[in-house]
């Protein structure tokens, strides 16, 4: 579970990104957050991410309250929560197995594993037959399939994906939010970071819309309008 109670987050500069924020998301759940730049979202996705403190506020995440963290424990952390990327965030000179088994190497897993791991991972979005493809022989669509498959290797409770289908066309961006609907039906809580009212539409799951730092208001599924 995901609960924020009473979040704001002031910058130095005075900024403030977010404003008594309370969300809760349930394990195994679909969420979309929406709202303008600014409003908020990439300040969410950091505090998830413990790369930034609230100002004031408690979040909890996995039954962890995260500003009770200690230092050390981060890195555990971070690896029960999968990120992904608009930009793919890809090294560029490793091909696709590499790439996802670089996230397993980082936590020091088997080299036996990590080929059984990453073979199943591959098979799940699509890319067995594109292994050994570089990201510059890889479409849009495949480049972001790849990132996926390296924020799930690890087997995170919780997925995050923001703006996931920014820089892909309509066709491809409905193929990805496919695949994050699959990984939700398997069990990962999947959160979404999107601009796209044509995908929330599609999609018809639980809509959170944040407006300058504040939640603005909350859309049961199946209940979303443009």
């Amino acid at each position: 579970m995901i609960r924020l109670e009473h979040v704001s987050k002031v910058y130095p500069s005075g900024t403030k990104a977010l404003r008594d924020v309370n969300i809760e998301i349930r394990d195994g759940e679909f969420v979309f957050i929406m709202g303008r730049s600014g409003s908020g979202k990439s300040t969410l996705i950091r505090l998830l991410l413990k790369e930034l403190e609230p100002s004031e506020g408690i979040i909890t995440v996995n039954g962890e309250v995260l500003g009770k963290m200690r230092r050390r424990s981060i890195p555990r952390y971070r690896r029960e929560i999968g990120v992904v990327f608009q930009n793919f965030l890809l090294l560029r000179d490793r091909n696709v197995f590499e790439n996802v088994a670089f996230a397993q190497r980082v936590v020091g897993v088997r080299p036996v594993e990590i080929l059984a791991n990453v073979s199943r991972i591959l098979e799940l979005v699509g890319l067995s037959s594109r292994y050994k493809a570089l990201p510059s022989q890889l479409s849009g669509g495949e480049q972001q399939r790849t990132a996926i498959a390296r924020a799930l290797v690890n087997c995170p409770r919780v997925l995050l994906a923001d703006e996931p289908t920014g820089n892909l066309d309509a066709k491809t961006s409905q193929d990805i939010m496919e695949l994050l609907d699959e990984i939700n039906r398997q069990g990962t809580t999947v959160v979404v970071v999107t601009h796209s009212h044509e995908i929330v539409r599609k999609m018809q799951k639980r809509v959170i819309v944040l407006d300058h730092g504040q939640v603005d208001r909350e859309i049961p599924e199946g209940s979303f309008e443009e």
